[in-house]
């Protein structure tokens, strides 16, 4: 640029550039919430069906399996992102392909407590400890679902197995601990 020429005015700035670093900052985020998901041995009997073909060649996995784990996985980047709708179509298909999993009926009645209908996040809860009377995170969830209902009386109950039964260093113990004083001294709801 010469001392003569005017500097030229900068229009609108380019968006690729903004949605490129957008985009990986979402992938990145994404990332780091699937390694911080605790792998509680859960998906080791989606994968445990793997069989060598001929030849030696690697283990190859169920399409059905790998479909699981992809849309499980999905579903809960999506409860973290609040986006509950989405989670459920996840948690939906997941169910459609092993109706038999208790962690995704759990992470259902997630989804369906944040869109605040506890009645149907209730039976998602219930139904993940049919399934497995250990699920834990099933007993928190239905206390926080049966309180939207407005049956402190059940939350408490669903809260206090939930304490009985949870290892020492669950991160939501104190969490229930304080919700089940506040819901003994009658006071607010915990979401």
């Amino acid at each position: 640029m010469t001392a003569r020429q005017a500097p030229r005015s900068r229009g609108p700035r380019d968006a690729r550039w903004r949605t490129l670093v957008l985009t990986a900052i979402v992938i990145a985020a994404g990332g780091i919430v699937i390694a911080a998901v605790p792998d509680d041995g859960a998906f080791s009997r989606l994968f445990s069906t793997a069989s060598a073909p001929p030849g030696g060649q690697a283990p190859t996995i169920d399409p059905a399996r790998q479909e699981i784990h992809q849309r499980f996985q999905q579903g809960v980047i999506m409860l973290h992102a609040k986006q509950h709708e989405h989670a459920m179509t996840a948690f939906h298909r997941v169910l459609e392909l092993d109706p038999a999993l208790p962690e995704a009926h759990v992470n259902m009645g997630f989804a369906l407590i944040g869109l605040e209908r506890y009645s149907a996040a209730r039976d998602f809860f219930e139904s993940a400890m049919t399934l497995r009377k250990d699920q834990v995170n099933a007993y928190y969830g239905l206390a926080v679902a049966l309180d939207g209902m407005g049956d402190r009386a059940g939350a408490i109950g669903a809260m206090r197995t939930f304490v009985h039964l949870s290892r020492p260093d669950d991160p939501y113990l104190r969490k229930a601990q304080a919700a089940l004083w506040e819901w003994e001294e009658g006071k607010m709801r915990v979401p």
